[in-house]
């Protein structure tokens, strides 16, 4: 569990109604925490969610890809961690969630998002002057 480019590492528990009936975490539960740490590191930087849709800009997800590697059980604890770059108007967060203690992979997810303002994608400029310290190279 190399540190590597992330920047942001979200600790969770999995809780127990996120199981189906084999005693893993249901694999629509890992949506959940991959959305629940963009959106905590969000609102670290000082971005809230909310405050982004109330001024008309939207992030919305285009596309997610997840590689499954390793089931959460009843008792597991994980840590959520992420890093992002910019291609053009999309912004791409790299995640993964690592068992706390063994630091085996569970997930490793690609996820793009797209702003949209009044109905339509735009270039997300608003979005990336408020990331840019996480940013490589702007476009």
């Amino acid at each position: 569990m190399a540190s590597g480019k992330y920047i942001f590492t979200l600790e969770m528990a999995v809780r127990d109604y996120e199981l189906d009936s084999e005693g893993i975490v249901n694999n629509a539960n890992y949506l959940h925490y991959l959305e629940h740490t963009r959106h905590a590191f969000v609102k670290q930087e000082g971005i809230p969610f909310g405050s982004l849709t109330s001024s008309g800009l939207v992030p919305v997800v285009r596309r997610m890809e997840i590689d499954y590697r390793e089931p959460l059980r009843s008792g597991d604890v994980m840590l959520s961690r992420l890093w992002i770059e910019r291609e053009g108007a999309r912004f791409i967060f790299h995640q993964d969630i690592f068992k706390k203690e063994s630091g085996d992979p569970v997930v490793s997810a690609v996820v793009t998002i797209v702003c949209m303002e009044d109905g339509r994608i735009n270039r997300g400029d608003g979005l990336a002057a408020r990331l840019a310290k996480y940013l490589a190279a702007p476009c």
